[in-house]
């Protein structure tokens, strides 16, 4: 029998390509190819949260408010803080933030006590000193208008300010932590003897404070103009996203952390449904930045090892990897993409689906393997 042509030979392999490639359009625009890549990324994907990074996170005492009066020790100090930490940060990254917020729960310590201190002697004085007021003519003294010394309160240029400032700031970048290293010496020995002094919890609290969520972390899908072709508004993607939040937030009534350069219109939105959403990351311009300075900023408030999680299903496997490797552990919702997969049948709609997951799976596979290169360090 004759050996076949080399032409007919590759005919037939051309031919079989082709049907092979043909199959493979109408799979990309069927619902299943989708599921399958997320389905893949969902199982190879590592969600482990780097241990080092979560010391960072460990205190746990996530606060959007501070109530704290404007002028006292407490504000005072509260402000030293953030300016030490955010120097920090620019020059160190994350290196010495656990240390930093170490110092800071002992200055506060301090400083409650103090005032506990002082309350009891001014407790104790009226006490010993029980007089009748005397009555005061009406035009004996003019009211005092309490905005009045407002402006020199706050005036970090005044002497008694910056003294404190200064004071405060060298507490919390010098404060010898030795002495407390006794208190501390039963602590897991592979953990820094800083980050130990308030979390002196009990293993059962520890793995309630990991697994119960602090925050509810919502990542910016876009923005896009209004249909008047002059306002800015969210894209579908965003909104979307900013939907689901409605439903988390009413259930959990967690601080809301908007992240992404889209962040102060997607606070408007939320206003608009009468939530406010307190903490913005408004800097961020891709998925890494996203994650690193939204950590940043709840290390800046006090610490959240474990956040809800909001973002469409192809952006979460790639997000929550990053979230885990900045030292927080993630608890995914998926919000919906702006356009339903069909039940079977191929459509346009199932393509768009399978373009996005294709690109979630190439970034994927891009920082798995090289990092990400165009992730700056702090905002």
């Amino acid at each position: 029998m004759n050996d076949t042509h080399w032409m007919v030979r590759l005919v037939k392999y051309i031919s079989v390509l082709f049907v092979l490639f043909g199959c493979f359009l109408v799979f990309l625009y069927s619902p299943f190819y989708s599921r399958l890549v997320v389905k893949g990324l969902n199982t190879f994907v590592p969600f482990e949260v780097n241990e080092i990074a979560a010391q960072s996170q460990k205190q746990a005492a996530l606060s959007e408010n501070e109530n704290l009066e404007p002028g006292s020790d407490l504000w005072i100090a509260r402000q030293a803080y953030l300016k030490v930490m955010e120097q920090d940060i620019s020059e160190h990254g994350s290196e010495n933030i656990t240390l930093i917020q170490a110092r800071y729960k002992i200055l506060q310590e301090q400083l409650l006590n103090l005032q506990r201190e002082e309350q009891e002697e001014k407790a104790q004085a009226q006490k010993e000193n029980i007089q009748v007021p005397l009555l005061v003519k009406n035009n004996q003294q003019a009211p005092i208008d309490p905005s009045q010394n407002v402006v020199e309160l706050l005036n970090w240029n005044s002497s008694e300010n910056k003294e404190q400032i200064d004071q405060y700031t060298e507490f919390l970048t010098m404060h010898d932590l030795s002495e407390y290293e006794a208190a501390i010496s039963n602590a897991a020995s592979d953990i820094d003897a800083a980050s130990e002094i308030y979390a002196n919890k009990t293993a059962q609290t520890q793995d309630q404070a990991v697994s119960q969520p602090y925050a509810i972390v919502v990542l910016g899908g876009g923005l896009t103009l209004h249909d008047n072709g002059e306002d800015i508004i969210v894209n579908d993607y965003t909104r979307l996203r900013l939907e689901t939040t409605l439903k988390v937030e009413k259930q959990y009534r967690l601080p809301i952390v908007l992240s992404g350069v889209e962040a102060p219109y997607m606070q408007r939105w939320l206003k608009n449904y009468d939530v406010d959403a307190k903490l913005l990351e408004d800097r961020s311009m891709n998925t890494c930045e996203n994650t690193r300075f939204s950590s940043l900023l709840l290390q800046k408030k006090g610490g959240a090892p474990t956040v809800i999680l909001i973002t469409d299903r192809y952006h979460m496997p790639r997000t929550r990897r990053l979230f885990a490797l900045n030292g927080i552990q993630t608890i995914p919702v998926e919000a919906p993409m702006p356009s339903a997969l069909t039940a079977w049948r191929p459509s346009v709609h199932n393509y768009d689906h399978s373009r996005r997951a294709n690109y979630e799976m190439l970034a994927t596979i891009r920082d798995m393997w090289f990092g990400s290169t165009d992730c700056r360090e702090v905002p």
